[in-house]
């Protein structure tokens, strides 16, 4: 596998910090005839009743017959009225964003500055400080920051499912798409809070977004007080707190926080107050509500009441179990078997081993296999269920350690046979990876890694399913 790194390790600061629903079956319904005068009712009787009877004992038949998908579809679900984007801005895009907002809502936004990995945890972060500001949340475009300067941004809901979503934390989420018409040329001027500088002392500006250049906006920034920081004085951590930033979304905190420093907007030099109706923070990825890197907790705010919530769109759900079914060599015929997923990066990590040989640095496959192990033994007390299919994704491009997973009989989906980049985008290989990693029946990462993260989290979620983190770093790190 040829792939660039997709997320950074937990703890850096860098600001090249990198990287279900199924569909519903069909079911049948039945529409009750008008029935004939009562003279006639009997036998029109017997018959819908011998009807039933027959379409009872052939769905019998069917759920006795029928092998059991891993991966088990639901109804169609649908999704309330009332969360429908349309219904939060004044209509369709405007080439002005201020033009499309409604004068009885407020609203909330912040842009991504990392890996795909990472800007997924920001808009959850976004989306949480949302939800305890009462403001709808405008989401912007992912950009390519570690797929390919070449490939164009990719909009939230072709990834996220968000009416399910939506309806599942009760507030609208809207797309800056839907605001702001993506070809307009009109450069918009805003005032925003700047996080970035408060939190971290290496770089004494606002964090900047290739989001701002395609949305074309210009912003004036005003500095956050240094009380938002998550940690006290003297302790280097780049974490902000959300009920801190949540403060400057009401008038009382934000009125007494205006005289801090403030940048005029590059291009237009026009100083402006952080705006009260679009509240609006250059980062935030660095947020948290009692301690920092809470994704990796399991009380964590954004996880619990953002995170879990924001499944896959079905299209990328679908595409992804084709792929696993075609590396697993499953006939046409029968159902995606559970199995369970590994995600191993090496890739940008060895710049973390030093002078340590690689061999010794990462862990071997026997000890991922060992954990893997473990996987299938929880699995089976646990579910009674035997796993044999193991599905590797990484980022490692030794064919020899590539041949030694197959020796151990696992398998990985091959893009460049099966073109995936050239079919669909170079962002396929990563979605994928991210797909089949959460539907694993189990799964086992990387120590340090946020696709670790995100992916132990929905499969512990979304699946039930035991995990394992693989530890690195020095010889026989992973012992135990």
């Amino acid at each position: 596998m040829d792939r660039r790194s997709d997320e950074c390790l937990l703890g850096e600061s860098s600001r090249q910090d990198p990287y279900d629903d199924p569909e519903s079956p069909f079911i049948s319904t039945f529409r009750a005839q008008s029935m004939p005068s009562a003279k006639g009712r009997i036998q029109p009787l017997k018959t819908l009743c011998k009807v039933l009877a027959a379409v009872s004992l052939l769905s019998f038949a069917v759920v006795l017959l029928k092998p059991l998908a891993y991966l088990d579809t639901e109804e169609a679900p649908t999704y309330s009225a009332a969360f429908h984007s349309q219904s939060y801005v004044q209509g369709p895009p405007t080439q002005r964003f201020r033009d499309n907002l409604r004068n009885d809502t407020q609203y909330i936004t912040s842009w991504i500055s990392a890996g795909w990995t990472n800007d997924v945890m920001t808009y959850g972060n976004l989306i949480y400080l949302a939800l305890i500001t009462e403001r709808i949340p405008i989401i912007a475009k992912f950009t390519p920051s570690h797929v390919d300067n070449s490939a164009p941004p990719f909009a939230f809901g072709d990834i996220i499912d968000i009416p399910r979503l939506s309806q599942a934390i009760g507030s609208p989420v809207i797309e800056w798409h839907e605001v702001k018409d993506s070809k307009s040329e009109v450069l918009d001027d805003i005032g925003c809070w700047s996080v970035w500088e408060s939190v971290q002392k290496l770089d004494p500006n606002p964090r900047g977004s290739p989001s701002l250049n395609w949305l074309r906006l210009d912003v004036s920034w005003t500095r956050t007080p240094d009380w938002v920081k998550l940690t006290p004085p003297g302790i280097e951590d780049n974490h902000a707190s959300f009920w801190s930033l949540a403060t400057l979304g009401f008038p009382e905190t934000r009125s007494t926080s205006l005289e801090l420093t403030n940048h005029p907007s590059p291009q237009h030099q026009v100083s402006l107050p952080p705006d009260n109706q679009l509240l609006c923070f250059d980062y935030l990825y660095y947020v948290g509500a009692q301690n920092a890197w809470e994704w990796e907790s399991d009380y964590s705010p954004a996880w619990r009441f953002v995170g879990q919530h924001m499944h896959w769109n079905a299209s990328l759900e679908r595409l992804a179990d084709e792929h696993a079914r075609r590396a697993m060599n499953v006939p046409v015929n029968e159902p995606t078997p559970p199995y369970i997923s590994i995600h191993m990066r090496h890739g940008d990590f060895r710049n973390y081993c030093n002078d340590l040989p690689l061999d010794q640095c990462f862990a071997s496959l026997p000890a991922i296999a060992r954990r893997v192990a473990e996987v299938q033994e929880d699995l089976r007390t646990k579910k009674g269920i035997e796993v044999t299919q193991v599905i590797m994704t990484s980022d490692e491009r030794d064919p020899e350690w590539w041949s030694g997973v197959r020796a151990l009989g696992w398998t990985w989906v091959d893009y460049a046979s099966e073109r995936t980049e050239e079919i669909y985008g170079k962002w396929y290989p990563v979605f994928i990876d991210a797909v089949i990693q959460s539907n694993g029946a189990g799964f086992v990462g990387t120590r340090g890694s946020t696709m670790t993260t995100l992916a132990r989290r929905r499969v512990e979620s979304w699946r039930d399913g035991p995990t394992r983190i693989v530890q690195w770093g020095s010889p026989n790190a992973d012992d135990h």
